[in-house]
């Protein structure tokens, strides 16, 4: 994975979020931010995951508020898994 960061409008902006080309970091600042948040980030990764084919989509609570969503080879092409970091 690069370590390339940029900013992308994936959530609401009072939400901190960056990125690379294969993973999305977000931080809300409330709880009726996360769902539209998260679906614009699986949405642009749909988008980069159909270009390559070879995987699918993973969403990761690190810790309340703050999500990772990335390609991840382990979940199949065309599926998105959810997790809770430990």
């Amino acid at each position: 994975m690069s370590t390339a960061i940029m900013e992308r409008p994936t959530a609401p902006s009072n939400a901190a979020g960056s990125s690379d080309s294969r993973s999305i970091h977000l931080a809300f600042t409330s709880a009726d931010q996360v769902h539209e948040g998260l679906e614009n980030a699986v949405e642009t990764l749909i988008e980069t995951a159909a270009q390559d084919g070879t995987c699918g989509i993973r969403v990761t609570r690190l810790e309340p508020g703050h999500y990772k969503v990335a390609l991840d080879e382990s979940v199949p092409f065309g599926e998105t898994h959810e997790d809770i970091a430990a």
